[in-house]
């Protein structure tokens, strides 16, 4: 059996995600939970690690790298920002160690785009674009990945010249459940992205951005005038907030791209994906959890190389 080579984690807001990492790059164990940051802060970030780290029989020795909130001012320790433009390769050398500690626990740093009229922030996803950008290669690239706030970037040959977040997510969740769509779309099922209604609004926000807002209500007036269902105004919404997203973001891509990867997994992946291939350019696929493991694989090799 291969020797343990380090421990990779992505510890988001409310998620915590571990991988013990072989020398030989396979995955020979895997931990999940809900402590992010949140708890990490009540309950202590290194008791967390190193409780995880025992119930995979993990060596001492054996090093972390970590990406995510863990870096950030209310985290563990804070990793900073790297300013755009920035190559993705210098992400490993930015890295901050944890103090005072027997094990060596290195924390990725984030991306800050400091422009005044268009300040904007990411922690955790560069290491998704890090893996990603292994798959991409050289060229123009615009790499999407949804969340509750979704990041578009433009990937230049390994280096992020620009970006945007946009809160589809979270308007969703905050539409659905306390605004009046949130009786509209209160008994809506579950849909896919072929729903007739989401294809639609999709397809209509990103034709009539400019309407914005004023699209959503149509969610509501449908079953007033049309008899249209819960699911279908739930799809209405869904399809027409992910719509404005993408029209938004391919307004920031004035330039001429070679492709647009989705970085996703999950049920909201498909969702995206639906969307993203009724554009007419060429897009490429990568799994998020597979796309944070091989960012964080790189750029633990670049630290500590066999």
């Amino acid at each position: 059996m291969t020797a343990a080579y380090y421990a990779a984690v992505d510890w988001g807001t409310t998620s915590f995600r571990l991988w013990i990492i072989g020398e030989d790059g396979s995955v020979l164990a895997e931990r999940r939970s809900g402590e992010g940051m949140t708890t990490a802060n009540k309950t202590g970030f290194h008791a967390i690690l190193e409780r995880h780290l025992a119930a995979v029989d993990a060596p001492s020795h054996l090093p972390a790298i970590i990406c995510g909130m863990a870096g950030a001012k209310q985290g563990w320790v804070e990793a900073g920002y790297l300013d755009t433009p920035a190559a993705l390769s210098d992400i490993a050398s930015h890295a901050v160690a944890v103090p005072d500690l027997d094990r060596d626990i290195r924390i990725l740093p984030g991306l800050a785009q400091r422009d005044k009229r268009h300040p904007d922030v990411m922690r955790g996803e560069e290491t998704q674009l890090l893996g990603a950008a292994a798959e991409l290669g050289r060229g123009r690239h615009l790499v999407c990945m949804p969340g509750t706030h979704s990041k578009w970037v433009r990937l230049e040959d390994g280096a992020v010249s620009g970006f945007a977040t946009f809160m589809t997510g979270e308007l969703f969740d905050v539409i659905s459940k306390h605004s009046i769509l949130s009786h509209s779309i209160a008994d809506a099922h579950i849909f896919s992205g072929d729903h007739p209604a989401f294809a639609a609004a999709v397809a209509e926000a990103r034709t009539n951005s400019a309407l914005g807002t004023s699209l959503l209500f149509g969610a509501r007036a449908g079953q007033l005038l049309h008899g249209a269902s819960a699911t279908d105004a739930k799809a209405l919404l869904s399809g027409t907030l992910i719509g404005l997203e993408i029209a938004g973001a391919l307004a920031t891509a004035a330039e001429t791209i070679d492709s647009i990867c989705l970085v996703a997994s999950g049920s909201l992946g498909t969702l995206y994906q639906a969307a993203l291939e009724s554009l007419d350019c060429p897009l490429a696929i990568v799994d998020a959890d597979a796309a944070v493991r091989t960012g964080l694989s790189t750029a633990a090799q670049a630290i500590w190389p066999l």
